[in-house]
């Protein structure tokens, strides 16, 4: 490609996704292109999917659908389709003749390749599919080559790719392949490249963040590696997501507690309050298990805030079943949750799994396991109302009438809509703002002083 070119990305799904999206915009504006906010403005549309629930991979197909529809009108517009969904096992040849106008395609395990393939498109026109069926070396170099960011207040760092569980219900395993993890010099190498450049808070992202280490030579885990995160003195806040339950350690809830800079927030999916579903999920924990972990995160980690995941309507998920994901929905109370419908994927074990629950029963219990969250979160928020707290603005936009909005969010997640604001800047500061009101998803606060 070209400089003067310009491009647009449309991301589905995970962090992992909206992470590998950067690395995508960077390597085009490497190549000379720029970005755009207007999808008909665009001369490279890349599509970075998801497959995790059908509705994700419909909502992909649906756009694509829409795409060429615009190129009919513009010839020359390339659209690329990268990430989950052409991984899985003949997608790829059914997105191929389903949609001929699609001019790229590649899967999760080659990302580095995409400007070289772009290239090739541009040079002959053709259409160039390219799904390696593992992992490789390459990539792991690539990814070590420190890219530049658009953003680097807050920047998120994967330390892990794939996943080894193979819940019944998942089709990570099979998209992004085994677990992998990152050689601790090199994601340390490239924090302190974004310390350097004015980062203060990352996100460390993985399937499993908790298992991070098992596989290399070298003997460390998540524990080593995130108090060696903490001694880089320009990083103030470390967050990490997922969190597997089965594998959170005692050494892991001892480091956040005595390091500040490990946010008070641990996203632990449960997916089920059910004995007899957990085992069919495959998850490696009992619900007994899991509370006791719960018990251990509050006991020792002071304000700590528990997210998780849910998946209502699990094959053959009885009213009983339900009723004690509801009940221990209740007992954790969890500051909030992802909340869905089971979804059967293609090659799973659950997919496979008699199902004779109707879908309007499980749409009814997901609607009543909503409100019961709805209305714990929000009694969980009253708690914060009066009090003060440090947060880290990250982000800002115009209010009708003159003055700034900012928004931050606090150690423990939780987002935090400050008053209008008509003096100095204060994006990217770390603020101390009094709690002055509670919805279910943010609070609302008042700005007392600002550090330097």
């Amino acid at each position: 490609m070209r400089e003067g070119k310009s491009y647009y990305i449309q991301t589905w799904g995970c962090q992992m996704n909206e992470r590998d999206s950067e690395i995508i915009a960077a390597m085009l504006e490497n190549d000379g292109l720029s970005s755009v906010s207007d999808v008909k403005a665009a001369d490279v549309i890349v599509l970075n999917t998801c497959c995790i629930r059908d509705k994700a991979e419909q909502k992909v197909y649906a756009r694509i659908g829409e795409l060429v529809r615009l190129k009919k009108e513009k010839p020359s517009l390339i659209i690329a389709v990268s990430g989950c969904v052409p991984q899985q096992q003949g997608v790829e040849e059914h997105i191929r003749k389903r949609f001929p106008q699609v001019d790229l395609v590649l899967g999760t395990h080659n990302l580095y390749r995409f400007p070289e393939l772009l290239r090739q498109v541009g040079a002959t026109n053709g259409t160039f599919v390219e799904i390696w069926d593992e992992f490789k070396p390459e990539q792991a170099a690539f990814e070590d080559r420190g890219l530049k960011r658009k953003e680097y207040l807050k920047a998120k760092v994967n330390i892990s790719h794939g996943c080894n569980n193979y819940c019944s219900y998942c089709i990570v395993p099979y998209v992004r392949g085994r677990e992998r993890s990152r050689d601790p010099e090199d994601i340390l190498r490239e924090i302190k490249h974004l310390e350097e450049n004015g980062c203060v808070e990352v996100l460390l992202l993985g399937q499993n963040v908790n298992s991070y280490g098992k596989d290399l030579k070298e003997d460390t885990d998540f524990t080593s590696l995130l108090r060696r995160i903490c001694s880089i003195d320009g990083i103030k806040r470390i967050r990490f997501m997922t969190s597997h339950p089965k594998d959170l350690s005692e050494r892991l809830i001892a480091a956040i507690a005595c390091h500040e800079k490990i946010c008070s927030h641990v996203h632990l999916p449960v997916q089920a309050g059910s004995n007899r579903v957990l085992k069919m999920m495959n998850r490696g924990y009992s619900r007994e298990e899991y509370l006791s972990l719960v018990e251990k995160l509050r006991e020792n980690i002071n304000e700590v805030s528990i997210t998780t995941d849910l998946i209502v309507g699990f094959p053959g998920e009885t009213d009983e079943d339900f009723s004690e994901t509801l009940d221990l929905v209740k007992k954790v109370r969890f500051d909030s949750a992802y909340m869905f419908v089971f979804s059967p994927r293609k090659g799973t074990r659950a997919a496979a799994m008699e199902d004779p629950v109707p879908r309007e029963i499980k749409k009814e219990r997901l609607a009543e396991l909503m409100q019961v969250q709805k209305e714990i979160s929000l009694e969980n928020n009253l708690q914060y109302v009066g009090k003060k707290y440090e947060i880290l603005i990250d982000g800002k936009e115009k209010e009708n009438g003159g003055g700034i909005r900012y928004v931050g969010r606090t150690s423990t997640n939780k987002v935090v809509v400050l008053d209008k604001w008509h003096g100095r800047d204060l994006y990217g500061t770390f603020n101390t703002v009094e709690i002055v009101e509670a919805q279910s998803w943010s609070l609302k606060g008042r700005t007392i002083e600002r550090k330097p």
